[in-house]
């Protein structure tokens, strides 16, 4: 019998991904000009503040007012009336010296014996219902909210929409799992003030329907661009008016959008966030890291659907193990155990070996904040960091690297594929 499944994602503008992003930012700010810098930072923002608290060893200082105003800027919240506005808002910081008990337990003599960060179990996945090999429902409530963010800042089809939004895709899966329809969309935006809240309501409606669905189906392959039909059920703006939104409608926290920022629901997560956290953070790295491993072993036709688990002790390098579900998609004549077997084998899983394949001590981490972490586009960028306390920093990052089929031959060789 067929069924349907869900995921959602979350806007730049919802209130949990601003504190995602300064946290991130000020990650990205602190190995850009230390990048043996050990951070653990969180942020909380409301009504005309911000909070920011966490650990930090780094050698550098920042202005990490400056940093959180200008995330919230590039955001959009630019205006008084949003009662959250990056030049005028309170920022206080809290942040302090981490642990040295933290710190021994994962700093060594010999770097490649360095320990987790944390203990902890963290979980990368993949299927091949797309070309980036995530989740259906997931990637168009992405792309759903990342098309309105663009629309937002055009302000030329569509001019009232303010920066907090939310998506939710419904698809109906066939017994075999391949995707049949779109059985339901539901987009809340955050909007202008209108006259009339029934005008209000069709308009948002017409402009969701007519000029960001269509702009969202002009991006997807012919096969994805047929599973939306006349039949789909919208939900747009629900619970009618949404003026009051942002940090001033709910407060936001760093890593309450851990579904959002992975698989919406699909495969497993640890628990862990990752917004905040330097790759010594195994919630971080190992995550990125499993991933990596999923989507190459799918590309490389070990199995339609993988699910990857990967577990450690704080302070210890070696993973306490690796577990493998193909979900009786393997395409090898092997066991989940014994695909498992290889996989420790062709990936060294210690904390400073992730660190080192996937480049994790660049500033590569803003850019993850906001629409997911994963079934992102690899690529090479340019980025400049400013401080009052030293000369500007230039760097030339890879993003995303956790992405890259780069094992593909290596896994088909193990594999005999």
């Amino acid at each position: 019998m067929a069924y349907l499944f869900t995921s959602e994602s979350v806007s730049e503008g919802h209130p949990d991904k601003i504190a995602d992003q300064i946290s991130d930012a000020l990650i990205d700010n602190f190995l850009a000009f230390d990048p043996n810098s050990k951070v653990a930072c969180e942020t909380l923002v409301t009504t005309g503040q911000v909070v920011l608290a966490g650990e930090v060893k780094s050698h550098t200082y920042l202005d990490v007012q400056k940093i959180a105003r200008d995330v919230i800027n590039r955001i959009g919240y630019t205006k008084s009336e949003y009662m959250f506005e990056g030049n005028s808002c309170g920022v206080l910081s809290a942040i302090h010296e981490q642990s040295a008990d933290i710190n021994q337990g994962v700093e060594r003599k010999n770097p490649e014996e360095q320990g987790a960060g944390d203990q902890g179990m963290m979980f990368g996945y993949a299927t091949n219902e797309t070309e980036n090999y995530m989740p259906l429902a997931l990637d168009l409530s992405h792309m759903i909210l990342r098309e309105l963010a663009a629309l937002r800042r055009e302000n030329k089809d569509i001019t009232y929409l303010r920066p907090d939004s939310k998506s939710q895709v419904t698809i109906e899966y066939s017994d075999d799992n391949v995707p049949q329809r779109i059985d339901a969309i539901v987009v809340s935006t955050q909007h202008d003030d209108f006259d009339s809240e029934e005008a209000m309501l069709a308009k948002i409606k017409h402009d969701i329907i007519t000029i960001l669905i269509p702009r969202v189906k002009a991006k997807l392959k012919p096969e994805i661009q047929k599973l939306f039909t006349d039949e789909i059920i919208y939900h747009i703006n629900p619970t009618g008016k949404f003026v009051i939104g942002g940090p001033h409608g709910d407060t936001g926290l760093t890593g309450r959008k851990i579904i959002v920022d992975t698989y919406g629901g699909k495969g497993a997560h640890g628990g862990g966030a990752f917004s905040g956290k330097d790759p010594s953070k195994v919630d971080r790295s190992a995550a990125y890291a499993t991933r990596h491993i999923a989507k190459n072993m799918v590309a490389a036709g070990v199995a339609d659907e993988i699910l990857v688990q990967v577990s450690y002790a704080i302070g210890v390098a070696k993973p306490m193990g690796i577990y493998i579900n193909t979900y009786g998609t393997a395409k090898v004549k092997m066991t989940d155990g014994e695909i498992a077997k290889k996989v420790e084998e062709i990936f060294d899983m210690r904390p400073y070996a992730i660190e080192q394949r996937l480049k994790l001590r660049n500033p590569i981490y803003e850019e993850t904040a906001a629409y997911g972490h994963m079934g992102r586009k690899n690529e090479i960028v340019t980025k400049t960091f400013e401080s009052p306390y030293q000369e500007p920093k230039t760097v030339t990052v890879e993003l995303f690297t956790w992405e890259k089929l780069d094992y593909v031959d290596k896994i088909k060789a193990a594999f005999s594929i």
